[in-house]
């Protein structure tokens, strides 16, 4: 019981992290840096300061950006 439970935690927290890349250079002002496709992955690599999320968070971000790709295409570069 404290195994699956232990695991629901953890699947939380990963759903709660999930794309936070793509969020972040979608919304915060700065942290596009004038990337228009894939600006969430591309903010996962450059940011060094969170490698132990980079690694739960670079494939969800993957994912988001994908779907997004048409929005990045008439929206143009994020600043």
């Amino acid at each position: 019981m404290k195994g699956l439970f232990k695991a629901g935690v953890i699947i939380a927290a990963v759903l709660c992290l999930s794309g936070c890349g793509s969020i972040i250079s979608r919304t915060v002002p700065g942290q596009g840096h004038g990337n228009q496709y894939y600006p969430g992955v591309q903010w996962d690599v450059r940011d060094s300061g969170w490698r132990v999320l980079t690694i739960l968070d670079l494939p969800l971000s993957l994912v988001v950006d994908t779907l997004l790709l048409p929005v990045d295409a008439s929206h143009g570069p994020y600043e």
